[in-house]
């Protein structure tokens, strides 16, 4: 992670929890939370302010697959409850609204700017943490800029995505400089990762440095 996402010290610091689909014990930035509706429901909480008895789960498609397909949120409820058929796409594109209203928020603080000049404006000026390209757009025309040093690179949004964050219709290259924030576009892109984008996924471009 580059200075752009949390320190190692903070890391240290953040609350873990174990996954039900892996048993594995992670920080909770790199888990989802669940909860149980009052209709017996699993309901992703993105937020962890939804009341009940939390359920987590590592925020990879395999890992969310197996909890949904296997019974594991009713084993860890110790109750019946009503898996949604679509819940793992659902956090998905929770998790994707996410990523863009952040963007769109840093945008408006003045922290974000868009198209290929400014990003390459910013960069020269090292005035970017965060390098953010659209993961489909011109992979001739992506190469063309580099992640900055000890930053952080996006590249999972869709040109559509990003249009959305900067009120256009699409956009391909974004740069999120080191303000307030930073540290959280790049933990809730790294979620959004971990749906998306297969381990043997391999970025393309230049010194990409991915979240």
């Amino acid at each position: 992670m580059g200075r752009a996402g949390r320190t190692g010290e903070q890391r240290a610091q953040s609350p873990e929890r174990k996954c039900i689909a892996t048993g594995e014990v992670l920080p909770t930035h790199a888990l989802i939370r669940f909860v149980i509706s009052p209709e017996g429901e699993v309901a992703p909480d993105l937020l962890g302010k939804l009341p009940g008895r939390g359920i987590w789960v590592s925020a990879q498609r395999p890992a969310l697959t197996r909890a949904a397909k296997k019974g594991l949120f009713a084993r860890a409820a110790k109750q019946q409850v009503k898996v949604p058929d679509d819940l793992v796409d659902r956090v998905e594109t929770m998790l994707a609204r996410r990523v863009v209203n952040l963007i769109s928020l840093a945008r408006k603080g003045g922290e974000a700017v868009s198209g290929y000049e400014k990003v390459k404006d910013w960069l020269g000026k090292e005035q970017a943490v965060i390098l953010i390209q659209a993961s489909d757009g011109s992979e001739r025309g992506k190469s063309k800029l580099s992640t900055p040093k000890w930053g952080s690179f996006i590249g999972w949004l869709t040109a559509d995505e990003l249009g959305l964050a900067f009120g256009r219709q699409t956009v391909i290259h974004a740069a999120l400089g080191a303000g307030g924030l930073a540290s959280r576009v790049v933990d809730e892109a790294a979620r959004l990762k971990g749906l998306r984008v297969s381990n043997d996924t391999k970025t393309t471009g230049k010194d990409r440095r991915a979240t």
